[in-house]
């Protein structure tokens, strides 16, 4: 299954209240085996991710999925077929549903590094995601159970974000998850339509997101907006 260039979504503009507007930039897993190999994606997001890159956040933050060798939401570990429904549970016993994944990102191998045209000198922070071989995390907050914290909250709170700004792979997983976790640390959380890739073509994850209260936008929405605050 591929990653897709996200669709046009028809959602309207919506404006920002400038009076205490705090933006950060969250570039959600470009990866190589999200982006060309294993889960082959869209390499046409990765000028306008620079781009955003560019911009003047107020913090630049990277995630970065890390998987060991056995981790055990991989078909390959736990012999079952790829993209196959699974329940996981977490070490203390709370089930889960779960995607048989294929083996991608690896620790230490060319497949969990950052796609090569990433301008990766510009970020402020690495967060990094699934590293424990027992826990699943899609989220950059949190795992899929919420039990466990990553370093993103604190960052965030760190530079007195207001509005986080995502984009990166996949939109219907990572992204999403990500997103609804934004809002549920209350900030004002926004999907850049035209710097993100689904795997499905289907508007399924623009419709959660959207009854979440998750807000849409575009790069060049987005330009406007904070050299207007400069």
């Amino acid at each position: 299954m591929s990653l897709k260039t996200s669709k046009t979504v028809d959602m309207p503009t919506i404006s920002v209240d400038i009076a205490g507007y705090v933006p950060a930039l969250v570039v959600v897993d470009m990866q190589n085996d999200f982006a060309t190999s294993s889960l082959a994606g869209p390499d046409t997001i990765v000028p306008i991710v620079n781009a955003l890159i560019s911009l003047p956040f107020k913090a630049r933050i990277a995630t970065q999925d890390i998987q060991p060798g056995n981790k055990m939401c991989c078909a390959e570990t736990l012999e079952g077929s790829e993209y196959s429904a699974a329940s996981i549970h977490h070490p203390e016993d709370q089930e889960q549903g779960k995607v048989h994944w294929p083996v991608r990102c690896l620790v230490g191998t060319a497949g969990a590094d950052p796609v090569s045209d990433l301008k990766r000198v510009k970020f402020d922070a690495v967060v990094h995601k699934g590293t424990h071989p027992n826990i699943e995390s899609y989220s950059a907050f949190r795992d899929v159970w919420g039990k466990g914290e990553s370093e993103l909250p604190q960052v965030l709170r760190e530079v007195g974000a207001t509005d986080v700004y995502f984009c990166g792979l996949a939109n219907d997983y990572c992204v999403k998850y990500t997103t609804k976790d934004a809002i549920d640390h209350e900030y004002n959380a926004w999907v850049i339509r035209d710097a993100v890739g689904n795997i499905s073509p289907s508007a399924f994850a623009w419709d959660e997101m959207s009854r979440k209260g998750i807000k849409f936008t575009t790069f060049e929405e987005i330009k406007g907006r904070l050299q207007s605050t400069v």
